[in-house]
């Protein structure tokens, strides 16, 4: 079934059960409050009847002013209204009207009781009863509205009045209230379901263009927005959808710069591998064929190392990123001095330096720099770093500082060269797995795979640190990497 028609036929329900409680409630009470106002008004006629009727003989104590010409007039004042009178006197004997056989009638001993402890019966009297009226029995197809009251003297009963009105003027006045009632149902009904229909469909219209909007998506069209005014959580779906539809953007955005970084990278990887191997392969058939005289032998094996090397590089790089970024190493962080491996960075670096015409400067606390890290990746952090600044300047300064910030409970260290630099966009995108700030740099001086400086934002995520890195254009680039101690890793917000 379409939601449109569910949502109609979830409306009408409720539309129509409510109606009916409505309808139901309102005929029960107009039809109980046509009833009482009835009563009330037999009752008030019942008591006028007894202020002009009832005189007693002060010797006997006997009714006497009750005739049937006084009953009479007051039953043709209140002809209209088909009101009818029955009087019996004290001993339970109908006076009026009087039998045409004289034979005496008499009311329920069960209502005689009552009305001797001055109760007023209500009640409806039907076709096949007369409760006691001859007059009635005459018109046996007629129900009857009616009340009997008691009448009293000195605290002592001396009559009862039955008065009682045809129903049928009552039954009209109700059946007239219920029609209009059905009528105003019927009127209600056709406006729900019309009311229900347009709401359904400004529902499903709003369902609508979110699957719409989902179709373009599926088909890479993220330049779709739906409109939200915030008013209901369809239009907070709106507001997720939109969410999600930027989120899809940027990562098929991110996607297709990985794809094309991977072209790029598998490129110049293609590139790395095909020269050590040329070289590789035309060393081993100058030995092969003894095209190398004896002397340059050792060179030569010397060389197929050292491009042999080159190529394992390549390769560990890229297994090393991936089992540092899907977290398959296991950190042992420990508290160490970092001045020991910064030490032996330099030295090892120190030659790297000297042939590109840099200084290499070290500059950290005389006693001990406590850090707490992995060791061997603390060392594979810095190293990559300080070569990377070593590998893009010439003739400046590299300067690595390191020391204590007890407020941030952190070690911090600084790498600061004086080399080519980069742009604010090449800045963005310098963690990027395959970036090289400038494709000038793709050579074997500016590092082979553009991996070692994701490896080193990864390493130091896994370790809950800090990397920053500020740089400008020929002025030189400045690492900032924090390691802080047990129990104060770097969180999201920052703390």
């Amino acid at each position: 079934m379409k939601l449109i028609y569910q949502n109609m036929l979830s409306f009408l329900i409720v539309i129509l059960t409510t109606l009916g409680i409505i309808l139901y409630s309102v005929t029960s009470t107009s039809t109980t409050w046509e009833y009482n106002r009835t009563y009330k008004s037999l009752e008030s006629y019942a008591g006028n009847l007894e202020k002009i009727a009832l005189k007693t003989d002060p010797n006997t104590g006997e009714i006497h002013n009750i005739t049937g010409d006084n009953i009479r007039t007051v039953e043709q004042v209140l002809s209209e209204r088909n009101v009818q009178f029955a009087v019996f006197d004290y001993k339970n004997n109908q006076v009026y009207p009087a039998h045409p056989n004289n034979v005496k009638l008499h009311l329920k001993k069960s209502y005689w009781n009552k009305l001797k402890q001055g109760k007023t019966i209500r009640n409806i009297q039907k076709p096949e009863g007369t409760e006691g009226n001859p007059q009635l029995s005459k018109k046996g197809d007629i129900s009857y509205v009616y009340v009997l009251t008691p009448w009293f003297q000195n605290g002592k009963l001396v009559a009862a009045v039955w008065a009682g009105s045809d129903v049928s003027e009552l039954q009209t006045n109700i059946g007239e209230i219920n029609s209009r009632l059905y009528f105003a149902l019927l009127i209600s009904l056709l406006a729900a379901i019309i009311l229900s229909f347009l709401l359904s469909r400004y529902q499903v219209n709003r369902i609508n263009r979110l699957r719409s909007a989902t179709r373009r998506v599926a088909n890479n069209d993220f330049s779709v927005q739906i409109e939200s005014k915030n008013r209901d959580e369809l239009d907070d779906l709106a507001d997720d959808f939109n969410k999600m539809v930027k989120s899809l953007e940027a990562s098929d955005k991110e996607i297709k710069r990985q794809e094309q970084r991977r072209k790029e990278f598998m490129a110049d990887a293609s590139h790395e591998m095909r020269t050590p191997l040329t070289t590789i392969n035309g060393l081993l058939e100058g030995l092969a064929y003894d095209a190398i005289p004896e002397e340059s032998k050792g060179q030569s094996i010397e060389l197929m190392r050292n491009e042999t090397n080159r190529l394992i590089r390549l390769v560990n790089e890229n297994l090393d990123y991936e089992k540092i970024r899907t977290n398959q190493i296991t950190l042992a962080r420990r508290e160490f001095d970092a001045n020991v491996p910064l030490r032996d960075i330099t030295s090892q670096l120190k030659k790297k330096a000297e042939e590109s015409n840099d200084k290499l400067i070290l500059e950290t606390p005389e006693d001990k720099l406590m850090t707490y890290a992995d060791y061997d990746r603390f060392v594979q952090v810095m190293f990559n770093i300080m070569q990377n600044s070593i590998q893009f300047t010439n003739d400046g300064e590299v300067v690595v500082t390191g020391y204590r910030a007890d407020d941030r409970h952190a070690s911090i260290f600084t790498i600061e060269d004086t080399g080519i630099g980069m742009s604010e966009d090449q800045v963005k995108n310098i963690w990027d797995r395959y970036y090289k700030a400038d494709p000038s740099r793709k050579n074997r001086k500016y590092g082979e795979s553009g991996l070692g400086l994701s490896i080193v934002h990864q390493l130091i995520e896994n370790h809950g640190g800090e990397i920053d890195v500020k740089s400008k254009l020929d002025k030189g680039t400045t690492f900032t990497v924090t390691f802080f101690d047990d129990g104060y890793e770097h969180t999201a917000d920052g703390k």
